[in-house]
């Protein structure tokens, strides 16, 4: 197995180009079970007829765990916004659209979403009446099956010289509901310091999929909480922020 080509240093991890395979070996911090559902997830998920690369192995390379899977030729939406700043919006809206048609599909023997919320809410660092009241607005959210990726961003989907879109790390796909996702995705542009981007992410959501911007932002601070559990120590107290400053009705 060749280990020159790195395509992308994470804290945790490191992604390897070796051929026609892409390699991502994670550090011993990562526990086995998640690195074994990770994969048990992006299998599930080439199910559903989307553009998602193929398992192919799941091995260890010197003592550490590592996923196998198709390496996609292309390149990031969000290194095309990076190098392209003109055509950010084109790029955005190949993203929602990605999104969009990620939402018609259902995998029905992912986790739900909102039981990975109530766990994760449980274990926040928030006040009793916060955490109470956050999943008391959780149990009162429609249940829906749809598919969620749970991290979609610009850097998670790859455009083939061929024109197709491809859909990467599935690590936190789960079933649910729709807003929860677009929730997700809004805060990751604001985490990263992109806010008019999370504002035109979230309109242009909206607008495709016909849902209320004030649905959505009820599931913000549920999201924000469960977020926070796992989250980067820097990106903890935006996340708790979130969590705490919406009014709950």
């Amino acid at each position: 197995m060749n280990f020159d080509n790195i395509v992308a240093e994470r804290k945790n991890k490191t992604i390897y180009r070796d051929g026609d395979k892409c390699v991502k070996v994670f550090n011993s911090s990562f526990a086995k079970a998640d690195i074994l559902n990770e994969a048990l997830n992006q299998a599930r998920v080439e199910d559903c007829g989307l553009n998602v690369p193929k398992i192919l192995e799941v091995t260890t390379v010197d003592g550490k765990w590592a996923i196998i899977s198709e390496y996609i030729e292309g390149e990031t939406l969000s290194h095309l916004m990076r190098d392209n700043p003109a055509d950010t919006e084109k790029y955005l809206e190949m993203m929602v659209d990605t999104q969009l048609l990620i939402h018609t599909k259902k995998s029905p023997l992912l986790s739900r979403l909102k039981d990975k919320m109530n766990r994760k809410i449980l274990t926040a660092d928030l006040d009793p009446v916060t955490r109470y009241e956050l999943l008391i607005r959780l149990e009162g959210l429609p249940n829906h099956d749809k598919l969620c990726h749970g991290d979609l961003c610009p850097s998670n989907i790859i455009l083939t010289p061929e024109g197709k879109l491809y859909v990467i790390d599935w690590a936190h796909a789960t079933q649910g509901n729709a807003s929860a996702d677009a929730a997700r995705s809004f805060l990751t542009f604001h985490l990263r310091g992109e806010a008019d981007l999370a504002e035109k992410y979230l309109d242009m959501f909206c607008e495709g999929s016909n849902i209320e911007k004030s649905y959505v932002q009820k599931w913000m601070p549920i999201v924000a909480a469960s977020q926070s559990v796992k989250g980067k120590l820097e990106e903890r107290d935006f996340l708790l922020r979130w969590a705490n400053v919406v009014d709950y009705e």
